[in-house]
């Protein structure tokens, strides 16, 4: 009994200082990092443009 409470209080401890050493992001940040996925995406949705664009172009 005494081992399994031990065991008990060991991974309940643990599983505490994992979780109070997440970094927490300030709102500056959460935008800032929202923004650059939009620029991705903005990016990404070009370059497809461009393919599309190009084999159309090649089939012609």
């Amino acid at each position: 009994m005494r081992k399994s409470l031990y065991m008990f209080a060991f991974t309940l401890m643990t599983v505490v200082f994992a979780m109070s050493c997440r970094e927490e992001k300030s709102t500056g940040e959460k935008i800032e990092d929202g923004i650059e996925e939009v620029g991705d995406g903005i990016e990404e949705g070009a370059e497809e443009v461009e393919d599309a664009v190009e084999d159309a172009t090649d089939d012609n």
